[in-house]
């Protein structure tokens, strides 16, 4: 092998990366992974991912998660060692926990000097095993394509996470001869047994009010597809999870009855109380504990998925149709020909529809109104953001409020962080959004205290010149522990900051700032907002006084 054809430990990895069609890498250099980074920037495989320089490490592992989560393949963020490595922690505890695949890789010291007490020397993969699904460290150059295949693989299958390769930096530099793992298909599962299918059509047509839980794993294309299929036939009334968002399209919406995870009372949760019969469906328990919704432990369950249900005190299916999802539902319909929902449920879904569809409206603007009603906001979106718009949500009061009344009919087109309610995702998400659906506007929106974990990626989107509308509901506070804390204690308790001018903040990334001076230039300010090309922040001063009346019906559990 001549000098000039000489490969080494990095393009092992590029090549590796290439095979499994990566398209995006995110992260930031450093000296120990440099060379990856070298390759990646000046590509010898023109089959090479495209690099994403970002301004933190934890909002590139974000870009991945939201690549993960959208398309459903992993997402890769590669970074430096030491704190390159552990500011990855966040991000990939969320995709963990969250079920968006990822894929992280980390440059580390050299092999004789991982125990040694020296510059950014850690253990790097016993740092990441509590939070991912694979953790391990590269001791042999030859096995670096092994590693990665097998990293990969994990994150991909179900229930999809995040998993994390160390690379010491003396095998990244290591000349390499071993040819890379060849592509791969992930294995295709069957349908469930269709002794099961056939038997879950009895339990329907025998049911007074079946229910649909529809979960994270059910957001699918083929999922979705089959999933509209069984509704359009049977009419089957349907609940969503924050992250099943979106199943349900626009002319289903008569068979939609809301979503359910945090707070109470919504009617998703009386219809989930009053059903004889739940059909759990790509459901994950992390999306709404099920003692949130079964505490009695009188509802019946019968399980579809494509892994086995982690079982709890308020969780026991009687039933688990375990196999690919789309399969088993396609194997059902046939057997669901003809049915009807029994005439005595009709008159109790009428009476959830009229509910979900008063308490959507705003309250009428009065004389000179500054602060914007949370309802006013989430209409004005609602009139401008069509169903090829991706919405990314952070986490705040307005994430309660957006979960409970803004209409998504696309899946993985609102994207919600549910599981561990991680602040600064909206943006990185936003940003992975808009390079994978290009031509499409790309809204995200944020509190003013979440907005500033991540804000320094605003540069990367201005560099990338991405049609990012980003909204911040700005009140001044960390409201979502404010409110909180006052039911609790009758006050609150460090919450408070210090003001900050969004508008100049924007502007000094070379991003377009636009403020809502009054209430009633709202639509008039998103207007202009969704007619910019390039990032756009829009200030958005928000009335969260209406949140004590919410507050009550937060569960229980959740303020403690």
């Amino acid at each position: 092998m001549t000098k000039e054809n000489k490969r080494f430990g990095a393009d092992a990895i590029v090549d590796s990366l290439a095979n499994h069609d990566v398209e995006y890498v995110f992260g930031i250099p450093g000296a120990k992974i440099d060379r990856v980074f070298e390759r990646l920037e000046h590509p010898v495989n023109p089959k090479a991912p495209k690099l994403i320089v970002t301004r933190h490490e934890q909002n590139a592992a974000f870009m991945a998660a939201g690549i993960g989560r959208i398309t459903g393949k992993p997402g890769v963020v590669i970074t430096t060692s030491g704190p390159g490595a552990s500011n990855l922690a966040t991000g990939l505890v969320t995709a963990t926990a969250e079920g968006d695949p990822v894929l992280a890789i980390s440059g580390q010291v050299q092999r004789t000097d991982l125990l040694r007490l020296t510059h950014q020397s850690m253990d790097n993969a016993a740092l990441f095993a509590p939070i991912t699904k694979y953790s391990a460290e590269v001791q042999e150059p030859e096995n670096i394509s092994e590693v990665i295949a097998n990293a990969y693989q994990e994150a991909e299958a179900s229930k999809q996470g995040a998993s994390f390769v160390s690379v010491p930096q003396d095998v990244t530099d290591a000349e390499v001869e071993t040819d890379v793992i060849t592509p791969r298909q992930p294995p295709q599962l069957g349908p469930a047994s269709p002794v099961e299918a056939t038997l879950l059509s009895q339990r329907i047509k025998a049911a007074k009010l079946p229910v649909l839980l529809l979960g994270m794993r059910a957001s699918d294309p083929e999922t979705t597809e089959s999933i509209r299929n069984l509704i359009a036939a049977t009419h089957l009334p349907v609940v969503e999870t924050f992250q099943g968002a979106g199943i349900i399209p626009r002319d289903m919406e008569a068979d939609f009855f809301g979503r359910v995870g945090l707070f109470r009372n919504q009617p998703g949760d009386k219809l989930l109380k009053k059903s004889d019969l739940v059909i759990a469906i790509g459901y994950d328990p992390i999306e709404y504990e099920p003692r949130n919704w079964n505490n009695e432990r009188t509802s019946h369950i019968v399980v579809v998925d494509s892994m086995r249900s982690e079982i709890d005190k308020n969780f026991q299916p009687e039933r688990e149709l375990v196999g690919d999802i789309s399969q088993t539902l396609d194997f059902l319909l046939p057997y669901m020909g003809g049915y009807q929902l029994p005439a005595e449920s009709q008159s109790f879904l009428d009476e959830i529809r009229k509910e979900a569809a008063l308490r959507d409206e705003p309250p009428a603007l009065e004389d000179g109104q500054v602060l914007n009603h949370p309802l006013s906001i989430i209409q004005a979106m609602q009139d401008r953001i069509t169903d090829d718009m991706t919405v990314t949500v952070d986490v705040g009061s307005f994430y309660i409020w957006m979960a409970r009344h803004f209409r998504s009919y696309e899946p993985r087109h609102l994207l919600f962080s549910n599981g561990m309610q991680t602040l600064g995702v909206a943006l990185p998400w936003a940003i992975s959004a808009a390079l994978v659906r290009p031509g499409t506007q790309i809204v995200s929106v944020s509190g003013d205290g979440g907005f500033l974990f991540s804000a320094q990626d605003l540069e990367t989107a201005v560099r990338l010149n991405l049609n990012i509308v980003h909204i911040i509901w700005n009140d001044g506070h960390y409201d979502m522990v404010k409110f909180q804390e006052e039911m609790k204690y009758g006050d609150s308790a460090a919450v408070n900051f210090g003001p900050v001018d969004f508008v100049k903040y924007a502007e000094s990334f070379g991003a377009k700032g636009m403020r809502v001076e009054k209430a009633a230039d709202l639509e008039k300010v998103l207007d202009a907002a969704f007619a910019t090309k390039g990032p756009v922040i829009v200030d958005i001063p928000v009335d969260y006084s209406y949140n004590q009346e919410l507050g009550k019906q937060i569960l229980d559990d959740q303020l403690h």
